[in-house]
């Protein structure tokens, strides 16, 4: 992971007159080939209460009121999500970006982080026996060097648990069939984004 430097000597925050620091914006990238019908891939995916199907238990995910079968950029999804046993937090996402069969975005308004930005892609392989579905967040855990401290001690091992259920649970729910490719082994990558 590369950090981006802290700066508490530059300009000054233009309401209050203190420093301004600058955030670690991480990033996570998974890819994973999926086997099977790309249509019928997306149409799982693009489902917002498949996502129960996705994450792990111990989160205790529950989404919060009725959901459309199919998603839409604008759709608000509400979740309660259990962090630590007996510690349980809101947590509102919108889908900003939908282009069918091909990618959707979903940002947090209320959460625990100060940014989370998730971008889901997928690329159908040539031959249409499947596709690479590939997870692009974007995010920034906040709260300064604590949040640092939080993100090397338990965050980031959470990120990459809940991302390796999600894989293993993709390949239960579509099973490979003499596929060439299978990304789901493949370690995540850790970096900051561009400034």
């Amino acid at each position: 992971m590369i950090r981006i430097s802290r700066s508490t000597t530059g300009p000054r925050h233009p309401r209050h007159g203190l420093p301004r620091t600058r955030h670690v914006i991480r990033q996570l990238l998974r890819e994973q080939f999926i086997p099977g019908n790309p249509p019928a891939i997306w149409d799982f995916f693009a489902t917002p209460r498949n996502l129960d199907a996705l994450t792990p238990p111990s989160l205790r995910l529950a989404i919060v009121g009725d959901l459309p079968a199919r998603m839409y950029a604008g759709q608000m999804i509400a979740y309660r999500v259990g962090i630590l046993p007996g510690v349980t937090l809101r947590w509102l996402t919108e889908i900003t970006h939908v282009r069918e069969g091909e990618f959707f975005v979903d940002e947090q308004r209320i959460g625990p982080y100060r940014l989370w930005h998730h971008e889901h892609r997928f690329v159908p392989a040539p031959d249409g026996r499947g596709v690479t579905m590939t997870d692009r967040i974007t995010y920034d855990v906040g709260w300064g060097p604590a949040g640092d401290l939080a993100h090397a001690l338990w965050i980031g091992r959470q990120l990459n648990t809940i991302f390796d259920y999600r894989a293993k649970r993709a390949t239960e729910i579509f099973p490979q069939q003499d596929c060439r490719m299978d990304f789901s082994s493949r370690p995540p990558i850790w970096r900051a984004a561009p400034q």
